[in-house]
This record gives C-alpha cells, sequence and structure tokens, in this order.
C-alpha cells in the first residue's frame, strides 16, 4: 500500500515567490522547490512544511515502506479558487502515484480548511502541523479572527456599531466639538441597539430601498420621506433647544419636555409619509389600498394622548408634585379626544377590513419587503 507525503501551500508561495509550478512530486523536485523558495523568501513558513514533509518522506523510507511525497499549490485568491486548484492536482497526484492513503502536512490553520477535500479522496493515517513555535498561538489566533471577520453576522452585530461611532465621534472633532460627539456617539449607539432589539433591520432597509427606487422613478413617497425626515429633524432641534437644564430641577422634567414637543412633529412626519407611500400604491395598483387606513387614526391618537400625558407629567412634577394637571380639562379633552380617535380607526378599520380588502390587497401591504427582497 502506497504512502502519499502530501504537503499543502494553500496561497501558492512557491508559486508566487520561487516560480515553482505544482503539483510538485517527488523527492528531488521537493527539494529542489524548497531550495528555491528558500534563496527567495528564507522566513517563509511553507519552508518548515516542505522540509518536514522531505524529512518524513526520508524517515520511513529508510524503513522501507512505500511511500510517495508531493506538494499541491492553490492560488494566492484563498478560498474557493485556490481550494479548486487543489483539487484538481490532488486528482491529478492520486492518479499518477496510485496512493491508497496519505500523511497530511500544513504550516498553519489556514492550510487544514482543505482536509474535508483530502479526506473525501484518501484515507488520512496523520497530521503534521508544523509552525515557528513562538508564534504558533498568535498564528490560529490571527486565522480565528480573519474567519469571524468574514462572518455577516459578526459584522453587522459588531463591526457596523464600531464603524458608526467612528464616523461620528470623527465628524463631531472636526468641529471641535467633543463633548457634543460624546453625546452623540451614545445617542447613535442607543439608537442602534434599539433596533436590535426590535428587530427594525428590515423596516429600515426597505425604507431605504424605498428612496432609492423613488428616487430612480420619481414616485411621490422619495419626496414625502425627504419633508418627513426633515420635519423630524426640525422638531427635535426645536424641542432640543426649548430644553431649560438646571440642576436644580429633576432630570426626567427635561425628558418630558423633550418629548411632549416632539410629539406633533412625528405625527406629522408619519403622515406624510404615509400619504407619499399610499399614493404610490393607488398609482401602481390602480385601486385604493384599505389596508392603510389604520394609519391616520394610529397617529393622531398618539399625538393627543401623548400630549396630555407628557405635557401633564411635566405641569405636576415642576415644582412639587401634584394630581392637579391630570384633572384639567386640556388634559381630559386630549385623552378623550385621542381615545375617540383610536376607538374610530379600530372600528372602521374592522368593518373595511371584512368588506372590502381581500387576501390579494393584504398581500401587497408586504410587496415593499418581497421587492426588496428581490432585489438582494
Amino acid at each position: 500500500m502506497k504512502t502519499l507525503i502530501l504537503n499543502i501551500d494553500r496561497d501558492d508561495d512557491f508559486g508566487r515567490k520561487a516560480k515553482v509550478k505544482s503539483p510538485i512530486i517527488g523527492i528531488q523536485d521537493n527539494v529542489d522547490a524548497a531550495n528555491k523558495l528558500g534563496r527567495v523568501d528564507p522566513e517563509d513558513s511553507d519552508l518548515n512544511a516542505i522540509f518536514l514533509a522531505i524529512s518524513t518522506y526520508e524517515k520511513m523510507k529508510e524503513k522501507g515502506e512505500d511511500v510517495e511525497i508531493a506538494t499541491l499549490c492553490g492560488d494566492m485568491d484563498v478560498g474557493v479558487i485556490s481550494d479548486r486548484k487543489i483539487t484538481l492536482q490532488l486528482d491529478f497526484v492520486i492518479k499518477k502515484t496510485n496512493a491508497e492513503d496519505v500523511i497530511l502536512l500544513s504550516d498553519g490553520a489556514e492550510d487544514e480548511y482543505i482536509l474535508p477535500i483530502v479526506q473525501s479522496r484518501l484515507k488520512i493515517t496523520s497530521i503534521k502541523r508544523v509552525s515557528v513555535k513562538q508564534s504558533k498561538e498568535l498564528e490560529d489566533t490571527y486565522y480565528k479572527i480573519i474567519k469571524l471577520l468574514d462572518d455577516d453576522k459578526v459584522k453587522k452585530q459588531f463591526i457596523l456599531p464600531i464603524s458608526l461611532i467612528l464616523i461620528v465621534w470623527a465628524i463631531f472633532a472636526m468641529f471641535d466639538l467633543a463633548a457634543g460627539g460624546f453625546g452623540a456617539i451614545l445617542f447613535t449607539l442607543g439608537v442602534y441597539l434599539l433596533v436590535r432589539v426590535f428587530n427594525w433591520e428590515k423596516n429600515i432597509t426597505i425604507v431605504i430601498h424605498e428612496l432609492k427606487s423613488g428616487l430612480l422613478t420619481g414616485k411621490l413617497s422619495f419626496y414625502t420621506y425627504i419633508i418627513a425626515i426633515v420635519i423630524l429633524a426640525v422638531t427635535i432641534f426645536y424641542a432640543y433647544n426649548r430644553i431649560t437644564f438646571n440642576s436644580e430641577i429633576l432630570w426626567v422634567l427635561p425628558v418630558l419636555s423633550f418629548l411632549k414637543d416632539i410629539t406633533w412633529g412625528i405625527v406629522s412626519a408619519g403622515i406624510i409619509a404615509a400619504f407619499g407611500r399610499v399614493t404610490d400604491m393607488y398609482v401602481r395598483e390602480k385601486k385604493v389600498i384599505w389596508s392603510y387606513w389604520i394609519i391616520p387614526f394610529s397617529l393622531f391618537a398618539f399625538g393627543f394622548i401623548a400630549s396630555a400625558i407628557f405635557g401633564s407629567l411635566y405641569d405636576s412634577l415642576l415644582g412639587e408634585f401634584s394630581v392637579e394637571p391630570f384633572l384639567t380639562p386640556s388634559f381630559i379633552g386630549y385623552a378623550t379626544v385621542g381615545v375617540l380617535i383610536a376607538f374610530i380607526g379600530a372600528v372602521t378599520y374592522h368593518y373595511i377590513k371584512d368588506v372590502y380588502i381581500s387576501d390579494e390587497e393584504m398581500e401587497i401591504k408586504d410587496q415593499s419587503l418581497d421587492l426588496f427582497e428581490k432585489a438582494d
């Protein structure tokens, strides 16, 4: 039974540096290849691997075993291209040497990704790995980090927030706003975590996709989304400028002040964005999309109820705590109007859903998601 001493050079150092063609079969050709690479780059780890292969070959040969030695080289583009080259070379070597089992050698963790390919063709009786002792742990860590960074989930969960923080920090640093930059970083990180917690990634991606397609096709929603974003931005700056920062007042008061001042900005932005969306759907489908009926009712109900709650809480905590702001005609009127609007919207929506909304129209509501998934 012939045993193949197989050395793997997945990134083709022999070809790129020493100009040696692979596969390299036979003891003399491997010695020559090692000498050529040693002259060009004596510190290359592949040099250690091929000399280990040569040493293993000679020891087994002295014992009278039937062995052959070969070195396979991949490609600088490590991955599919290099592994395909190694696979073709391995089939050629097996056919030429008639080997039945293999002793596999490599110079590091990366080359051992080729193990399943070898194992599917030959019985592996031993695996030997050579590396510089001082750098073995470092090399293992390096390849583990590289593999993790290639994972899309790792990129989105860890690299994305880090990149957002760095971008925000750089923008504020350019304008010498270090204190504001730290606050903006916390805000950005908080928004990112909020998006992750509520799984809003697809919704945000859909909005971005709609904006992109709207710019190219002239959709009304493209412009209404822009107006909605501007309204939100202006409302946020307005609400922030109205906040009174004072160490003597409760910390919750500036928060309540900010929330009550941005409430109607959120409602206005939502109404405008929904109007553009519904108009585009009507133009595309040539019929009224009744499934969007509930949106304005929900937004206005939120506006009235949130205004009443945030405003009354702010007034009740300003000075000594009092429940009187919750007993004013303003609070009762706003809360009542909000509840009535929500009730009317819910009742009319369920009626319209039973009478007008067909199964086909319910599917139309999710067409943005379908379009996005097809675009991917």
